[in-house]
């Protein structure tokens, strides 16, 4: 029998975050008028934790759900796209949360949010501790999760710093949303504990005061972060190099549903540099897994195939390598 102090971590990235079930019209209606709607689960953390993955992580979740139908749904959903769900909590107290997308006939899109009283939004430090009680290489949290309430920060204020006292990396994610709490001043906080700060250039006056890539590079490393990627929508990325950063163009072509994207790039970014590849290789990889997940409705349906993943995976690997 292995030596449980000297075995390698069983988990290589972990999530704590809220998932929700999302109803959206699968006729093109609006929500007042529709008749049918499509169902999908999603969550900023699960969908990061469902790319890193589908790129060939050993994937964890931390969370709470209802013991309702949404819950059980959430549970399933993360184990079919191979997330680990043990330290998924139920919670007889409290319901699931869920939210409504509304297609406008202009293309423009509202989320109507169901998800004051969520189970998860009772999250606190205790589920931290569950966290890191199994020792994960890397743990993600987000500025979303912290937005939710007092015990939700906390927590994800704890697994960031007790991760990065006990040499575990930490991911920290922005995803930073004007309908609820500000945050940015607690983000500003974790970045001497951060490892990998994946954000949009959008989210950057927020923490550093200006969107320029090269100026919130140097800002974030100034701070103590470990390496950058900047996520720039339509203008593709902005990664860490020896000399500074360097922009890739976007590799989507078709957009149908821009939700979900960064969180896709995020997981497959984090993924791929735990595997060793390069700045460079792992920002390519990131694209492409949101280059299909623009390209169809919900957060993880345009996911590459499990084959389809590791073959992008080698050519990440083969973009990392010296020319």
């Amino acid at each position: 029998m292995p030596d449980p102090v000297n075995a390698a971590p069983a988990v290589d990235i972990l999530g704590l975050g809220e998932p929700m079930v999302l109803f959206q019209p699968s006729d093109g209606a609006p929500l007042d008028s529709c008749t049918t709607a499509s169902v999908h689960v999603a969550g900023a953390e699960l969908n990061l934790l469902a790319a890193a993955a589908r790129a060939g992580a050993r994937a964890a979740y931390c969370s709470r759900v209802g013991a309702d139908p949404f819950g059980r749904r959430v549970v399933a959903a993360a184990a079919e796209l191979g997330v680990a769900t043990e330290l998924v909590a139920v919670d007889e107290r409290f319901p699931t949360g869920v939210y409504f997308k509304d297609v406008r006939p202009d293309g423009a899109r509202r989320v109507h949010y169901y998800r004051a009283g969520s189970a998860a939004s009772t999250m606190d430090e205790a589920d931290a501790d569950r966290a890191l009680a199994v020792a994960p290489r890397l743990v993600a949290v987000s500025g979303l999760t912290a937005a939710l309430g007092e015990g939700p920060e906390r927590a994800v204020v704890r697994l960031a710093r007790e991760a990065h006292a006990r040499g575990i990396a930490v991911a920290l994610d922005p995803n930073l949303r004007p309908g609820l709490r500000p945050v940015g001043e607690t983000l500003v906080g974790l970045l001497p504990h951060t490892d990998f700060l994946v954000l949009g250039q959008d989210e950057a006056p927020v923490l550093f005061g200006t969107e320029d890539p090269a100026e919130v590079f140097a800002q974030a490393r100034a701070a103590g972060v470990g390496e950058v990627v900047l996520k720039a929508g339509a203008d593709g990325c902005y990664h860490s190099t020896e000399d500074g950063p360097a922009h890739l163009p976007t590799a989507a072509v078709r957009v149908v549903d821009p939700v979900g994207a960064g969180d896709a790039f995020a997981g497959a970014y984090l993924a791929a540099r735990l595997a060793g590849v390069g700045t460079r290789g792992a920002a390519w990889l990131g694209s492409q897994f949101a280059a299909g997940v623009v390209a169809a409705p919900g957060d993880s349906e345009g996911l590459p195939t499990p084959e389809q993943a590791r073959e992008l995976l080698s050519s990440a690997e083969r973009a990392s390598s010296p020319r």
